[in-house]
This record gives structure tokens, sequence and C-alpha cells, in this order.
């Protein structure tokens, strides 16, 4: 039997219905019924609402203006999550759908308001919402993980059960979360797999690690491949518009005489334990990278 559709209505014929009125309790069980408990669905004013920092810090100005068409023409579908104080009202979930309403200058929006919660709760509730999100970028939910362990202090096994998320995952969201700024900013700017990092970060301190670490802030690694082909090639990254080498010797030096001569400075100076087992390193590294 063929299916039947209602009869297609233009834009200009579309009506705009105001969900608040419709939103019951069976909208709030499609929630997360233990993060919201206790939440009750109501009309608040957006000149009310506090918006402090999210787990999101990227945003696409035109998804913004798409969404801000579609409540235009359909409502607000999903509710912001807001923390009540006082007369206040704090933003814990859905600062697109607060920028996007902002946009076409609505005064009111439906919204689930919760009371008497907890720092640690108001964060998991946050985490949860955004990390749901496939485009939630890795730095924002590493940093999300990292600020709720520091409000926290638990560990990371205890971090895994409050947010639902693999201890590995913690684990390695973690690492990324300690990483610096710079990093981290570069990360999102080119893009660049989360692994990119990790096993840059494993890395033994070294010449070819501070490269790798200017190529990654140049926006030259952005694949885990090409961090491998660059540590495969012993510090040789080639992009197409510029080659670095880090093979080069002083002139008319060969390799092996550019490694006796680290040799023999080493055994002349006095030095101490720590730092002839460094000097030692770097040797045995640069013979590698000569073999090549």
């Amino acid at each position: 039997m063929a299916k039947s559709f209602a009869p297609r209505v233009s834009k200009k014929q579309r009506k705009i219905v105001d969900l608040s009125e419709k939103l019951n309790k069976d909208l709030f069980k499609m929630s997360d019924d233990k993060l919201l408990q206790g939440a009750k669905l109501t009309e608040i004013s957006l000149k009310d609402i506090i918006v402090k920092d999210q787990v999101r810090t990227k945003f696409n100005d035109d998804s913004i203006r798409d969404l801000a068409d579609n409540i235009k023409v359909n409502g607000l579908i999903q509710p912001l999550v807001l923390h009540r104080h006082g007369t206040g009202y704090t933003l814990i979930c859905g600062e697109r759908r607060f920028r996007a309403m902002s946009f076409i200058n609505m005064e009111k929006c439906p919204c689930f308001v919760l009371q008497n919660k907890t720092s640690e709760e108001l964060m998991a509730i946050q985490f949860s919402e955004n990390s749901s999100r496939e485009n939630l970028h890795y730095i924002d939910k590493a940093d999300g993980i990292l600020s709720y362990q520091k409000a926290t202090k638990d560990s990371e096994r205890k971090i895994q059960a409050a947010l639902g998320i693999s201890k590995s995952e913690v684990h390695r969201s973690l690492l990324i979360a300690k990483m610096s700024d710079a990093i981290k900013e570069k990360a999102k700017t080119y893009d660049i797999e989360k692994y990119v990092l990790l096993e840059w970060d494993a890395m033994d301190e070294s010449p070819i690690k501070k490269s790798i670490y200017t190529a990654i802030l140049a926006g030259e690694i952005t694949k885990r491949v090409e961090l491998k082909r660059m540590i495969k090639n012993q510090g040789v990254i080639s992009t197409g518009k510029k080659k670095t080498n880090l093979k080069s010797l002083p002139p008319g030096m060969s390799a092996n005489a550019f490694i006796k001569a680290m040799q023999s400075k080493s055994n002349s100076l006095k030095l101490d334990k720590d730092t002839k087992k460094l000097l030692k390193s770097l040797v045995d590294e640069t013979r590698d990278m000569m073999a090549d």
C-alpha cells in the first residue's frame, strides 16, 4: 500500500509553533533523567540568562545563522538548561541555541531550570550535553575533563564513572588538556588529529621533537601519517613549499668526523653523570640520523 504524505507548504504559509506550550513530561523524559533530575520546565527571558565559559569554545557563524533561521520558523525544539541562583539564571547547556535566539532578537524561550546543584554536578551535565554532539572539538572536550578534575580532585577512574566515558579516553584527554595553549590553539586552527599531539607528547626530548613541534605550530603536520613520515625520515619534512633538513653538517665535515668530534669534545669536558648521559644520547641519535 502506497504511503500518503501531507501536501508541501511554502515557507510563507508555515506557522510558527510555540513549543513552550506543548512541552510536557514526555519530552522531559527524552532528556537525561539522572542529570536533569529535579529540573523545572519554564519560559525564561534571554536578558536574565548569564553566559559563562562553556565546554565548547569554537563556534561557526554560518551554522549559528542557519540555526537561527530554523528556530525562527519552527521554534526552539530543545530547551536550554539553566541553573538558578537567586533571581538570575546561569546557562549550563545550549550556548549555540542561545546565540541563535539572540541573533533573531527572541525575548523568551523554554528552559529546564535546575536548583541546588553542586558545581561538580553542573560540570557533569554540561560535559554530557556537549560531548554528545559530533562537532565538539576534542580540545574543548579535553579542557572540559581537566576542569572537572580540578574542581573535583577525582581520580581518572572516578571521572570515567561520573562522565560516562572510557578510562583511556579520560587519560588521553587529560594529557592533551595539559599541553601548551599554543599547540592546542593550532590543533583547532589546522584541524590536527589528536593522535599527532599524543604521539609527539610521548617522544623523548630531542632536536627532532622540537622540530616536529615547530612543524605542528606551522600547520605542516596535521595527520598521524605525516608525523610518522617525518619521524621515519629522521627530521626531514617536505611540505611542497619548503624543505627543512635537520641533517645538515658544518661545511667540509663528514658524518663520521662530526660524530668523532662530538665524542672527543664530550670526553674532554668535566661533566656530571646526567649531562654526560644526555650528551651520549645526542651523539647516538646523530649517528642514527647520519646512517639513513
